[in-house]
C-alpha cells in the first residue's frame, strides 16, 4: 500500500471524543475498505486495542461504533479496516469519506486482545476471520510481539479471495521492511483461508484447526496450553466455536487482571 502525504490535523473535538482528519483511503472491494487518520500526540493506546470511531450527524450528534485499531501503537497515524453495510446508519456514511475529511475518535481505547493477557509462551496464533483481522495488523507490527514469542502465526479466514486484504503486507512485506524485517522474518507465518472459493487453504479456521490440517499445513504440533497461546477475533458464531475448541483442550481465558492461555474480542456489528 502506498503511503500518502498526511493531511493537515484537524482542530480538536472536546469531550470524549477528538477530531482528526482522513489522510488514506483503499476500497479493496465493494464490501471492504480502509482508512488511515492523523493521530493526536496524546492519544495512547496498546497494539490490539479498540476504540470508538465516527462522524458527526447533522444534528450535531457522534454518531460511533467499535473499532479496533490496525495501527500498531508506535505508528504516528490510526488505521482502520472496515466492512461497508450500505443501509448501515454509520459505515452507509463512513465509505464514503475522502482525504481531508474529518473522523471522530474516542479518547479511551480499550479491549482484551492484548499482550499482558496473556502468559508467556512459545507460539502464538492470531485467529481471525473477516474484518477480524484488524487487531493482528496491529499486533504483528509490534516488536514486542517478537521479543515475547518464538514463533507469530496470523490466519486469517474469509468467504472469497478478494477479501485477503493485507495479503501482500503478511506474506512478503513485513519480512522485508527495513526497520521490522530482522525481526519479523523468521517468526511470522501468515495463514489465509477461504470458505466459499477454490483456494489452496480453503475452509473454516474451526474445521482446520479440529481435522488438525492446519498444524500439518504449517509444519507444527497440535494446540498444546503448555506452550500455544490464542487471540481470537471475528464473527459471533466463530468466536463461539474457537472458544469452545480451546476449553475442550484445557486452554484457560485470560485478561489483564489475570492472564491465561487465550484471550477473545466479540465481533463488533457494522453498522
Amino acid at each position: 500500500m502506498t503511503e500518502i502525504t498526511a493531511a493537515k490535523p484537524a482542530a480538536k473535538a472536546g469531550g470524549a471524543f477528538l477530531t482528526e482528519r482522513v489522510t488514506w483511503v483503499q476500497h479493496w472491494t465493494d464490501s471492504l475498505f480502509s482508512f488511515r487518520t492523523t493521530r493526536d500526540p496524546s492519544f495512547r493506546f496498546e497494539s490490539g486495542q479498540f476504540v470508538m470511531v465516527g462522524l458527526m450527524t447533522e444534528q450535531g450528534r457522534p454518531l460511533v461504533r467499535a473499532y479496533s485499531i490496525a495501527s500498531p501503537a508506535w505508528a504516528d497515524h490510526l488505521e482502520f479496516y472496515s466492512i461497508k453495510v450500505q443501509d448501515g446508519p454509520l459505515t452507509s456514511r463512513l465509505q464514503k469519506i475522502q482525504v481531508g475529511d474529518e473522523v471522530l475518535i474516542g479518547k479511551k481505547p480499550t479491549g482484551t486482545l492484548v499482550l499482558d493477557g496473556l502468559r508467556p509462551g512459545k507460539r502464538l496464533y492470531m485467529l481471525g476471520t473477516g474484518t477480524g483481522l484488524a487487531p493482528w495488523l496491529s499486533l504483528a507490527r509490534d516488536p514486542d510481539v517478537y521479543e515475547r514469542f518464538d514463533e507469530v502465526i496470523v490466519t486469517h479466514t474469509v468467504r472469497e479471495v478478494a477479501d485477503l486484504n493485507y495479503r501482500e503486507m503478511l506474506e512478503r512485506g513485513l519480512a522485508e521492511d527495513p526497520d521490522l524485517g530482522e525481526l519479523v522474518a523468521p517468526k511470522l507465518r501468515y495463514y489465509p483461508t477461504v470458505t466459499r472459493e477454490p483456494f489452496n487453504t480453503k475452509g473454516r479456521i474451526t474445521d482446520l484447526i479440529a481435522s488438525g490440517k492446519l498444524f500439518e499445513d504449517l509444519g507444527v504440533p497440535p494446540l498444546d496450553p503448555a506452550v500455544d497461546r490464542l487471540m481470537m477475533c471475528g464473527g459471533p458464531s466463530v468466536l463461539a466455536d474457537l472458544k469452545q475448541l480451546a476449553l475442550e483442550r484445557s486452554y484457560e481465558e485470560g485478561s489483564i487482571a489475570k492472564p491465561g492461555d487465550f484471550v477473545l474480542e466479540r465481533a463488533f456489528v457494522e453498522t
